[in-house]
C-alpha cells in the first residue's frame, strides 16, 4: 500500500473476505440491506450507511474497528472509519 495513507489502512496486509453475501445483523432483525462491507478487524460482514441498519458504523462506534473493505462483487476498496479515507486495490 502507498505510504501517505493512514496507519490504519497500512497496517492492513491481508484481507479478510466474506463469508457470505449477507448482513449478519440484518438477518437477526429480518431487515434488509443495500451494500455490504467487511471488518477487517474481525471479519464480520454487515451493512452499509445506504442501509437502513448502518450495521457496520454502528459495529465501528461499537468496537472500535475501524477499517472495512467493501464486500461488493468487483468493488475492491478499503475504507478508514477513524480518518475517513479509502483506497482502491488490485
Amino acid at each position: 500500500m502507498e505510504p501517505s495513507i493512514c496507519a490504519h489502512l497500512s497496517e492492513i496486509t491481508t484481507l479478510k473476505l466474506p463469508a457470505d453475501y449477507l448482513c449478519e445483523e440484518c438477518v437477526k432483525a429480518n431487515g434488509t440491506w443495500v451494500h455490504l462491507r467487511t471488518c477487517q478487524t474481525c471479519g464480520v460482514t454487515l451493512c452499509c450507511d445506504a442501509s437502513p441498519s448502518k450495521h457496520m458504523t454502528k459495529h465501528y462506534h461499537r468496537k472500535d474497528h475501524k477499517v472495512v473493505i467493501s464486500a461488493e462483487p468487483g468493488e475492491k476498496w478499503l475504507w478508514c472509519y477513524k480518518d475517513e479515507l479509502m483506497v482502491e486495490y488490485d
